[in-house]
């Protein structure tokens, strides 16, 4: 929720409880969500209304595209993140490259120690 863990949500609370006191804190509380359900309401009529305004060709229109963000996501990135979700996994098994301590000819793989990197 908002990024707000539990702590972060108790700290607001006892704040609250310091700022309003006990007795005005219902009331405050009650005020803050009739007015948070307005603000929805209204978002809503209005993306109910932009929708109905630009018609049938845009049904499909979400507003949070308009987001960039949202936009580079979905027209830019969804093609790369796709190749890089589908490159194979490295090969992370030890491999043997002749005696420990000696030089590696050409074309042979070093040893790889999982445990040391």
């Amino acid at each position: 929720m908002f990024g707000l863990g539990w702590m972060e949500i108790g700290a607001l609370i006892i704040i609250a409880l310091l700022v309003f006191g006990p007795s005005k804190l219902p009331e405050v509380a009650s005020q803050a969500g009739r007015t948070l359900r307005n603000l929805r309401r209204m978002a809503n009529t209005a993306r109910d209304d932009l929708r109905a305004g630009l018609g049938p060709e845009y049904s499909n229109f979400d507003p949070a595209d308009l987001n960039p963000r949202n936009f580079v996501r979905k027209h830019l990135l969804d093609d790369v993140e796709g190749e890089w979700n589908d490159k194979p996994e490295p090969d992370t098994s030890p491999a043997y490259a002749g005696a420990p301590g000696g030089e590696l000819g050409f074309g042979e793989i070093p040893p790889y120690d999982a445990e040391a990197t």
